[in-house]
């Protein structure tokens, strides 16, 4: 086995085969993290086409939106209800960014529990928010608690998941994120006809934060994470438990205790160490990966999802449906990647999901351009605003088995113990940051880009998609602790890489 630029052994071969009851039960709770992220981005979208919401927080865009001049994009163009969208995220980017500590001395599981809670807060002050104030600060704490559930639970999947069906199992997260996504625009549709309803889809943010911090309680941390902190007992016990009482563990373990032994006498600074040459296709995997994966616009489209077909001719209610509609269909795609990701591989998906959501962007730029014109003051016909709803559609597939939950899967499998933690905090941060900029900017890119937004993502598909080709080897099967193999055999990359013996 090898840990970085160092060689211990061979890599133990048809270890953690076995897929248990108890690694099953383990990785649903842990997956469970992925609700909160969900809910919030389904929840944010639809409050904000809510009439009494907008009256007590943003009554401009009222306002604006009773101009029957206003240019159909540029409606909800408002840099406060901007700021109440994205300031989570520029919290989530702080807080991944400390989660790598947090996750290394206080373990997986609880840093979830952490974020289970800090969400917790957050979501309860949003619900009884009075004042933009208070909405903000709501945000900013559900950032923390993402933030921590993002860095830690994929981690966790992949260090307790069987590497034959690590890929299933991660997608685990992504799979619940769907489920937090649809679960929020039924809410919304449900609460939209209220006065009241806003702060009930805000408040109920404390299910899935309670549902998921009372599961990380109840699953013991991964035997990496106990191993890296020296509770060797615990990680033995934890190993038996996800691989079966009956198995034989020591090879297992050995490994771990080996691999921990070498990161710790290596002895350096994790963000140092992530920076030399030979971990370079680890950290330009960890920044281009996160930050491609929001570049398809998905998270943009997901947030504003009911304004977005509120502005291109969908009524309220119809809005809500519609966006009801693009979540099922995204559910039902991670669950198509959750059966063929290691069946297939990686990049065979990256590639199919690519070139669909490319062919689907602009197509619904051609439409819109067709129908309401250059200026975009031409209202939308029902029948072409409902072939954008099913071209976003296809859109939502074809992420859904691609993009979506193999952004998490892979800079968490990528990674050697030492730095395992890092990298995915480093991936976390890059996924908040580049949202970050993109929520900022979404309504008045839409405001004046019009159909040519969905040109804009169109063309980074297109390059993300060439740079998988080229760049990113096949990961399926592989064993954590042997995958500098990928690198050492890959055209470009090997050059970077110290080869194991």
């Amino acid at each position: 086995m090898a840990v970085g630029g160092f060689a211990v052994d061979g890599p133990v071969s048809n270890l953690n085969s076995r897929i248990t009851a108890s690694v099953v039960i383990t990785c649903i709770v842990a997956a469970s993290s992925g609700l909160i992220f969900g809910y919030d981005i389904g929840i944010s979208g639809g409050v904000t086409t809510m009439v009494p919401f907008l009256k007590k927080f943003f009554p401009s865009i009222l306002r604006k939106a009773a101009e029957a001049k206003t240019n159909v994009y540029c409606i909800y163009d408002s840099e406060v209800l901007t700021a109440f969208t994205s300031s989570l995220y520029i919290a989530g980017l702080a807080a991944s960014l400390i989660a790598s500590r947090l996750t290394a001395a206080l373990g997986r599981r609880n840093t979830m529990v952490l974020g289970g809670c800090t969400f917790f807060t957050g979501a309860a002050i949003n619900g009884g928010a009075e004042n933009i104030a208070m909405l903000i600060i709501g945000r900013i704490l559900l950032g923390f608690g993402v933030g921590f559930t993002n860095q830690a639970a994929p981690v966790y999947l992949s260090e307790v998941a069987p590497p034959k069906w690590r890929g299933a199992f991660n997608t685990g997260f992504q799979f619940f994120l769907g489920i937090g996504v649809v679960a929020s625009n039924c809410i919304n549709y449900a609460t939209a006809k209220h006065s009241w309803g806003w702060r009930v889809s805000l408040g109920l943010a404390v299910v899935p934060a309670a549902i998921m911090t009372i599961g990380a309680l109840l699953i013991s941390d991964t035997p990496s994470s106990l191993v890296e902190r020296g509770k060797l007992d615990q990680a033995r016990k934890s190993l038996l438990n996800v691989r079966g009482k009956d198995a034989n563990i020591e090879a297992e373990m050995t490994e771990l205790v080996k691999a921990s032994e070498v990161a710790k006498a290596a002895n350096q600074e994790p963000f140092v160490t992530i920076f030399e040459r030979q971990y370079r296709p680890h950290l330009v995997m960890s920044i281009a990966i996160p930050f491609f994966q929001q570049v398809t616009g998905i998270n943009i489209i997901a947030f504003y999802a009911p304004i977005l077909f509120q502005s291109v001719g969908f009524g309220s209610d119809s809005a809500l449906i519609a966006s009801i509609i693009l979540g099922l269909v995204n559910l039902g795609s991670i669950l198509v990647s959750t059966g063929v990701v290691d069946r297939f591989g990686r990049r065979f998906l990256f590639l199919i999901g690519g070139i669909q959501m490319f062919l689907c962007q602009v197509g619904v730029a051609i439409v819109l351009a067709t129908t309401t014109g250059v200026s975009g003051t031409k209202p939308i016909p029902k029948g072409y605003a409902i072939l954008v709803l099913v071209l976003m559609c296809i859109y939502a597939a074809g992420f859904g088995w691609s993009w979506g939950p193999l952004s998490w899967l892979i800079p968490s499998e990528i990674f050697p113990m030492k730095i395992r933690p890092t990298g995915q905090s480093v991936s976390v941060a890059v996924n908040f940051a580049v949202t970050f900029v993109l929520s900022q900017t979404f309504l008045t890119m839409l405001c004046h880009f019009k159909f040519g937004t969905f040109l804009f993502y169109a063309g980074w598909i297109a390059v993300m998609t060439i740079f998988v080709a080229l760049f990113l080897p096949e990961t399926k099967g592989i064993p954590l602790d042997s995958m500098y193999t990928v690198w050492e055999k890959h055209w470009y990359w090997r050059r970077f890489v110290k080869v194991q013996f």
